[in-house]
């Protein structure tokens, strides 16, 4: 299986970037984010550390079920915090047993203190078929005898 380091790698050739959000600002403003960058969470970031994700779920469960508005409440009153994280030598299958058991959709990357990268679940999911397929392949190949 891949690492989360050779993932990124992909995910870097594709000009994915890391779209983050300060815990100060508005909800509204996380939204914005979000809509414009096709993306659905930010890492919260204060002083170039993580503290928080902040996500859609987040924005309908804990803001609009509950009559708040997004124009005057903090990314911070909403985030998921504390923060798991994951480094760079996780494998894509570790990765999707930390998700399947927390219940989380995205997973930040951190090394040394830095974020480099925030996983979805269906980065991980697409690179598991990825990697079936390939088995699939070599199997039949063999089997073949080629």
């Amino acid at each position: 299986m891949k690492t989360v380091a050779q993932l990124l790698k992909l995910k870097a050739s594709q000009n994915q970037q890391v779209h983050t959000i300060k815990p100060d600002q508005m909800v509204l403003e996380a939204l914005m984010k979000m809509a414009e960058k096709n993306v659905g969470a930010l890492p919260v970031v204060e002083n170039g550390e993580i503290v928080g994700v902040i996500s859609e779920r987040d924005y309908a469960r804990k803001l609009v079920l509950k009559g708040r508005s997004s124009v005057g409440t903090p990314v911070k009153e909403i985030m998921n915090s504390p923060v798991i994280t994951v480094d760079s030598h996780q494998t894509v299958e570790t990765c999707m047993g930390i998700m399947t058991d927390k219940h989380l959709r995205h997973l930040p990357v951190v090394e040394n203190g830095q974020l480099l990268g925030l996983l979805s679940i269906g980065d991980l999911v697409k690179e598991a078929i990825a990697e079936q397929a390939e088995l699939i392949q070599q199997l039949e190949q063999y089997i073949r005898g080629e």
